[in-house]
């Protein structure tokens, strides 16, 4: 069911980020292409987020990192806070202050506002050196040059899977060009909000590798079974305002990409039967679950698109990492 009904009006979008930072654009006056941060800058912002995140997740208390957060992260991460902050209202007992250390930035230049860079960290959330060793990667944007630093993005990642990123002269990363990238990569990044619904939905463009984000999320719900219950669900794209894909170039052509995307999920009950209704779902429920459950998730993606032709077996987009969470429920 394409349609399962709106749970709200939809997410706040404020600025309008682009995949693309290489054209030359008046906004507030400014033409002149220029590095978004410097590594200073860079160090700092990631520092205030991360003081924030801490104080935020301690009290779960969501106005503490609100200004901090942004786009798919941003939404997640409050929606997450306020259901907790219902649960547990003296805060997180379990607290483990968030370190992120080891960092590297690639800061794109670009012309006027919003501007943004990524951070390539290790955080304490693993084990270093083998399997289980993994990167946290944070997208920070600034709508002016009074605005804070925000994370929209974050994604975890092995560090074999992270790509080198192409730069220029002076050691900026390039972004993904605006124009022309259907000549040069494989899929559109532009479009992949839209083209990864499709595929959940239609199975359709068939531009995903086969993995557990992909192939198997799909086989998974076709498989979902409860007797008594019948599952509905609904892919919707998510990429204008603070939710616009972010990606840049890597030395081999391709690209590194981060998008959002939206998922409904609908659980209904036969008569005489109700849906399970978890305290983490409760705390974001409006309406009263009588025979009906939808959930709402925002989801972000980070994918691998590699360059155009660069054969059968590695011409398909890789998501390497998805983060979902639940932001609203309703019950009918």
């Amino acid at each position: 069911m394409r349609r399962l009904g709106r749970l709200a009006a939809g997410l706040a979008t404020a600025t309008v980020l682009v995949v693309t930072a290489s054209g030359c654009v008046t906004v507030h006056g400014e033409l002149e292409v220029v590095p978004g941060a410097t590594k200073s800058e860079a160090a700092q912002a990631l520092e205030d987020f991360t003081v924030a995140y801490n104080k935020a997740d301690k009290a779960y208390d969501p106005d503490l990192d609100a200004d901090r957060v942004t786009g798919s992260l941003g939404a997640i991460n409050q929606a997450g806070l306020v259901a907790r902050q219902k649960n547990s209202p003296e805060g997180n007992a379990a607290h483990q202050p968030l370190e992120l250390t080891d960092a590297s930035y690639a800061i794109p230049r670009k012309a006027g506002w919003p501007r943004w860079f990524l951070a390539d960290t290790d955080s304490n959330r693993d084990k270093d050196g083998g399997k289980l060793d993994t990167r946290w990667l944070l997208t920070f944007v600034r709508t002016g040059p009074d605005a804070p630093w925000k994370v929209s993005y974050l994604a975890v990642a092995s560090p074999s899977e992270i790509p080198k990123f192409r730069e220029d002269a002076d050691g900026w990363a390039l972004p993904v060009p605006s124009a022309d990238t259907d000549a040069v990569l494989a899929t559109p990044p532009a479009e992949l909000s839209t083209t990864y619904t499709d595929y959940l939905r239609d199975g359709a463009p068939d531009v995903f590798a086969p993995g557990s984000m992909t192939s198997g999320w799909r086989d998974a719900r076709k498989n979902t079974r409860r007797a008594g219950f019948s599952y509905q669900y609904d892919d919707r794209a998510l990429d204008s305002g603070t939710f616009a894909p972010l990606g840049l170039t890597t030395e081999d052509g391709g690209a590194l990409v981060f998008f959002s995307s939206k998922h409904f999920e609908r659980q209904t009950a036969a008569q005489g039967l109700r849906p399970t209704v978890t305290a983490d779902v409760r705390a974001l429920l409006t309406g009263e679950v009588k025979s009906t459950l939808t959930k709402e998730r925002v989801s972000s993606q980070l994918v691998y698109v590699p360059k155009k032709g660069a054969g059968e077996a590695g011409g398909k987009v890789r998501v390497l990492n998805r983060l979902p969470g639940l932001v609203a429920a309703q019950g009918s």
